[in-house]
């Protein structure tokens, strides 16, 4: 079986849209961030200031105003898996790649965007740990009503009611919420919070930005660039996951670091600058999200672990060059989110 827990996924590259956050905005070209968890961090960090009372409840409704809610976010109940009964939580992370619609498609309409990146968020039913998969957008796999295609795919054809069902056929769970987010969001919460502290294992340049081997303090169009870059690296997508990975690392380890969540101030900052760039389903509000923060509020960045579906190499169908699935590494993944046991799938890897 491939290796399962390969740190690496598959992004497009693109520039992100200067245009302001609005509801039904269009989300910006290339969104293919992987801050797997910041609407949970969200979460935790209105829990961590709840005590202030007054201000902690006007944070929440600066939360629930901004962020736009996706109107049909999931399929038809009919073609959907039962409900998860050991109290795991799935939650679908995507970024949209806007190409030519210049609305957002956060329904089940069909358009010209693709989703560049898309990872399921394993919740444990015990709280104890987080696991990220990484979709690779050029899976090649069934999209109800549209045959065989790239994973992505199916966010242009039906939006993220469509994604959620090619993806819970796919794995055989149920996705409990989704969230989509933009890269312009992403921006502004690395300088929100003066910065995050991310470990490099190279030198190199990109896009007008120099980094050295080591520790980088990255914030705003330098953070974007660190996360986006693949052409300095001879592995291109690999070392980009590299360090898309240890940023996630790095941002989580600042927002819940204690000179953040003693700050008020930098604590409105952050989430006044991601909620506008936040799309979630209606029932991933404040509540549900601060009710989950809660049970997780002994995470930090050891216990979220990351892999990539599992991968059988590249192919081609037609003219595409396409990921190939590897059955049996997926039906071993399907198992253990099905039994809540990914833990166990790890420690035999």
């Amino acid at each position: 079986m491939t290796d399962i827990f390969t740190r690496t996924t598959d992004d497009g590259d693109g520039q992100s849209s200067a245009e302001g956050p609005r509801k039904g905005r269009r989300l910006s070209r290339g969104t293919k961030v992987l801050i797997v968890l910041a609407s949970i961090v969200v979460g935790i960090l209105l829990v961590a200031i709840v005590g202030v009372g007054v201000w902690a409840s006007r944070l929440a409704a600066t939360f629930d105003d901004n962020a736009t809610t996706i109107e049909q976010a999931f399929p038809d109940e009919s073609t959907r898996p039962v409900a998860d009964e050991t109290g795991a939580m799935n939650i679908l992370l995507m970024g949209s790649d806007s190409r030519a619609d210049p609305t957002t498609v956060d329904d089940s309409a069909a358009s010209d965007q693709r989703t560049d990146s898309m990872m399921l968020v394993h919740v444990d039913a015990d709280r104890k740990a987080v696991w990220v998969m990484s979709i690779m957008r050029d899976l090649y796999v069934p999209i109800p009503g549209h045959g065989e295609a790239k994973i992505n795919a199916a966010f242009a054809y039906g939006g993220s009611a469509l994604t959620v069902q090619t993806v819970e056929q796919l794995l055989g769970v149920r996705i409990d919420h989704v969230a989509i987010i933009d890269f312009e969001g992403f921006k502004g919460m690395t300088t929100a919070l003066g910065g995050v502290d991310v470990s490099s294992p190279q030198a190199f340049t990109a896009r007008g930005h120099s980094y050295v081997e080591g520790v980088n303090r990255l914030e705003g169009d330098a953070a974007l660039a660190f996360v986006r870059e693949r052409y300095a690296f001879p592995d291109g997508d690999f070392t980009r996951v590299e360090n898309q990975q240890a940023f996630v690392k790095g941002l989580a380890n600042t927002v819940l670091g204690r000179s953040t969540l003693t700050d008020p101030g930098k604590v409105s900052d952050f989430v006044t600058a991601m909620s506008p760039y936040l799309s979630v389903d209606a029932g991933f509000d404040v509540g549900t999200i601060g009710s989950l923060a809660f049970s997780l509020r002994n995470l930090d960045s050891s216990t979220m672990h990351f892999f990539t579906i599992p991968t059988a190499g590249t192919g081609m169908v037609g003219d595409q060059s396409v990921v190939n699935v590897d059955q049996a590494g997926l039906e071993t993944v399907k198992a253990a989110l099905a039994d809540d046991g990914l833990a166990a799938v790890v420690a035999a890897d």
